[in-house]
């Protein structure tokens, strides 16, 4: 099997499913390492007869991916890939340049085989030249690029599997499932799902349909039976 190398690709739809025209950008030299930040916000405070202060969860930011990526144009790497500038456009163009079609750059997918798809947009990209003919053009480049996971506001909705009564949430239906099942994974209540059918202006709470969404809503008090 040969060597397989990271793809970089716009898109200019946030669910990733439009790519830009043209080729995807594969880097010449896969990268040595990747760093993949996740962190947890909280805000302290510290309550009062306490001598440390407490961790209430504030949110959870997007994860970052970020790596650098050798551009090496003497010809040694591939014969064909020699122009700086032309190599330095092409990834610009499909991570950094503003598009007037969706009016923002590119949303970004970084592919590297079958264990990293990673969709985001940019956050940083700089740029270190490290060899140079004698005329002082470049003829190597480091290039540090950072990038924020992206999620689409409604897919979001539907990943975020809060159990607070105060908040709405989407639900996909899966075949099979029932309202009170559904209340029950939600909320941890069965309890519920009169207020669920007629929020969502169902006649049966029973026979669902699988691929189904519904809105479960702020709950103002709980019904029991």
């Amino acid at each position: 099997m040969g060597l397989e190398f990271m793809k970089i690709t716009g898109y200019l739809d946030e669910n990733f499913t439009n790519p830009v025209p043209g080729e995807p950008y594969k880097v010449m030299i896969n990268p040595n390492s990747i760093k993949w930040n996740r962190k947890i916000q909280y805000n302290e405070q510290q309550p009062i007869d306490s001598s440390k202060p407490s961790q209430k969860y504030k949110n959870t930011p997007s994860d970052e991916l970020s790596f650098e990526i050798v551009i090496d144009c003497t010809g040694v790497v591939f014969s064909k890939r020699i122009d700086m500038a032309k190599e330095i456009k092409a990834i610009e163009d499909i991570v950094y340049t503003y598009n007037g079609k969706i009016h923002r750059p590119n949303y970004v997918k970084i592919q590297w085989g079958a264990n990293l798809s990673f969709s985001s947009v940019l956050k940083t990209f700089n740029t270190t030249y490290t060899l140079f003919r004698p005329d002082g053009s470049p003829l190597r480049a480091k290039v540090a690029l950072s990038f924020g996971e992206y999620v689409s506001p409604k897919k979001k909705s539907k990943e975020e599997k809060k159990e607070s009564p105060d908040v709405t949430h989407l639900v996909e239906v899966v075949e099979g499932e029932n309202l009170p099942q559904l209340c029950t994974k939600v909320w941890n209540s069965p309890y519920y799902y009169i207020q669920v059918a007629k929020y969502n202006n169902l006649n049966k709470f029973r026979n669902l349909k699988g691929g189904q969404e519904l809105l479960f809503p702020p709950l103002i008090k709980p019904v029991e039976s």
